[in-house]
């Protein structure tokens, strides 16, 4: 019999982060939609809290306090909280703040994409080093979007540091975090087996910002293009090992997305799940009433169509719970990572903006977070890997072909 219940710790730790979402985020949400770039200075108390709470050794509040999915490196340590369920409390928390708001939540400090990057590939020298930074995470490039493979941005051994080069875009705290975890070529020759991550300090010689996005959701994210000229950074700031093993392919830098992957999934499941709330509130007020004892088809069609769209908002959560569970308990998940941030990705957008449609008047106007939800549902479907792109992995995996077979 499976038990779908969630451990008593693991609740505590999600209701702490419903409060914040409710408490802090929905109240500004608003407020940093319309003053896109404006930094949410309500954030600044939460990086005490965040950093309180990792001393503790409490879960953090944000998205990125995940471990290791591939446990076969034997220097391994308990500091990634893997037994612990590292991973699935991160999702939790992930799914709560972004039912605050999703923008806000990618903006907590010390909470980035790039702290999952470094949990997932970093030696335990570097876990310490790197423990309590806040960083960003720079993978694509102005001529490639989805083809991880086709990083252009090189690092060339100098000494005792590393010369980057290159310009990446579309960084997600790209301005404001203290470091960026940066994806670069060591040997081009070699092909996609000699791609590194690298994590480079803000205050790097060669490092800047060349600027910020105006973009269509989560606008209280600040989103960056950043420029390395000639960027220099300590040798030992190649995360993992610094020998390219043509075998293994890029496989260590590309165990990021098992981390991030369900993490996304979780975001999506939380704004599709405020989404939900919102329209059952709008549509009870309309005397339409919901019953999950009456056949769909002898309901009105605006309760018919909640009930489908929740049913897929249960899968993609579900599926999203298996992907973290998997990783906490040293299974490799990245077909289920895919699966979960494929559905929910879809599932987020189809939900939010059915929402906006079955609220007329209401969910197109800025009465209600509806109209806003839906805009900043799609990212969710992108980044981190695009949907047609999570569909072509799990077709790989289900079917044995290689990526060379199956394009």
């Amino acid at each position: 019999m499976i038990n779908l219940e969630l451990p008593k710790k693991l609740r505590a730790s999600a209701n702490q982060a419903h409060q914040v979402a409710s408490e802090i985020f929905r109240p500004i949400s608003r407020k940093y939609d319309l003053a896109e770039h404006e930094y949410p200075v309500e954030l600044d108390t939460m990086a005490a809290m965040v950093e309180g709470l990792a001393d503790s050794g409490t879960q953090k509040i944000g998205g990125a306090a995940g471990g290791r999915s591939d446990q076969s490196d034997p220097h391994a340590t308990e500091l990634l909280g893997n037994t612990n369920g590292g991973n699935m409390s991160a999702l939790l928390n992930a799914l709560e703040t972004s039912w605050g708001d999703v923008g806000l939540m990618l903006s907590i400090p010390y909470q980035g994409l790039g702290n999952a990057a470094i949990a997932a590939v970093a030696t335990d020298e570097q876990l310490k080093r790197f423990g309590k930074v806040w960083a960003a995470m720079a993978i694509t490039e102005p001529s490639f979007g989805s083809d991880s493979a086709a990083v252009t941005t090189t690092a060339v051994r100098d000494g005792d540091e590393w010369v980057l080069n290159g310009e990446k875009i579309f960084v997600t705290a790209g301005q404001r975090a203290t470091h960026i975890v940066v994806w670069a070529s060591v040997d081009k020759s070699l092909g996609r087996a000699a791609i590194k991550s690298f994590v480079v300090p803000r205050d790097a010689p060669g490092l800047s910002v060349a600027r910020l996005e105006h973009k269509l959701g989560i606008k209280a994210s600040d989103t960056a293009v950043l420029l390395l000229q000639d960027c220099r950074i300590p040798a030992d700031n190649i995360l993992g090992s610094p020998e390219v093993n043509v075998e293994k392919g890029f496989a260590g830098v590309m165990q990021t997305f098992d981390n991030t992957r369900p993490l996304v999934a979780a975001m999506a499941v939380g704004v599709a799940r405020a989404a939900l709330e919102e329209l059952r509130a709008i549509l009870t007020g309309a005397g339409i009433e919901i019953s999950y004892d009456t056949p769909a088809m002898n309901q009105h069609a605006a309760a018919a169509e909640f009930l489908r769209m929740e049913a897929d908002y249960e899968s993609a959560y579900l599926l999203a719970l298996r992907a973290a569970w998997m990783a906490d308990n040293k299974k490799p998940n990245s077909l289920e990572a895919s699966m979960s941030k494929a559905k929910a990705g879809r599932t987020g957008t189809d939900v939010t903006l059915k929402a906006v449609e079955l609220a007329g008047t209401i969910g197109y106007s800025q009465r209600t977070l509806l109209e806003k939800w839906g805009r900043d549902s799609k990212i969710l479907d992108i980044f981190e890997g695009t949907q047609q792109i999570q569909q072509l992995i799990v077709a790989r995996r289900v079917l044995g072909k290689t990526s060379a077979e199956l394009k």
